[in-house]
């Protein structure tokens, strides 16, 4: 009878090691489990902040002439542009087309920052020079310095009016006209798709 009590405990104590064995590799392999999902969580921070840092900069790799700085005249063939810009940007910047009104990003845009030519990134305008229009368009009463945009008459559509091209490289932005608010009484009304914006503080 003792022996079997003995040989009983001994296989009870065997039972219960086996199991605090199971138990301490569940808890290992929680606590791996934890901090595998813990590094993968930040690493997928990392690289949210890293798109929304690429996004603020205008990170252009496809095409090689956009600069916020450079203010070299472009003089570019139609067909380098149709390379170098998306479909939408080549079509209203190198073909005059023109965005629906109250469709652009940037028609009712009340944010301080600056505006540039989606297709070369010369500086446009100014947020402050923004003002809410009716028209559908966004639209600004004066372009942020003398290089920002030239002129050209313009008679499609049966009418004459001054078509506002990017000073830099050319491409339509809108028209201009005179009922806008003071100080310069100007409207340009420009196309959302042809313009990128850079918040202040970006």
């Amino acid at each position: 009878m003792w022996q079997f009590m003995i040989y009983f405990n001994q296989g009870v104590l065997k039972k219960l090691n086996s199991i605090k064995r199971r138990g301490s590799l569940r808890i290992i392999i929680i606590l791996y489990l934890f901090i595998a999902l813990t590094l993968s969580a930040c690493g997928q921070s990392r690289n949210v902040n890293q798109t929304t840092s690429n996004m603020n900069s205008l990170s252009k790799p496809k095409n090689p002439y956009y600069s916020h700085t450079d203010t070299t005249k472009l003089n570019l063939p139609d067909a380098e542009w149709k390379k170098i810009l998306s479909e939408d940007v080549y079509e209203v910047s190198r073909h005059a087309a023109t965005e629906r009104p109250f469709t652009g990003k940037y028609w009712n845009a009340d944010i301080k920052g600056t505006y540039y030519c989606a297709a070369c990134g010369n500086l446009l305008f100014r947020s402050e020079a923004k003002f809410a229009s009716t028209c559908g368009w966004p639209s600004f009463f004066e372009q942020k310095n003398k290089n920002s945009t030239v002129y050209k008459t313009d008679t499609s559509l049966g009418m004459e009016r001054t078509e506002v091209l990017c000073g830099r490289c050319g491409g339509h932005l809108g028209h201009i006209f005179d009922d806008g608010p003071p100080p310069t009484g100007k409207r340009y009304c420009m196309n959302s798709v042809a313009m990128d914006f850079i918040p202040d503080g970006k």
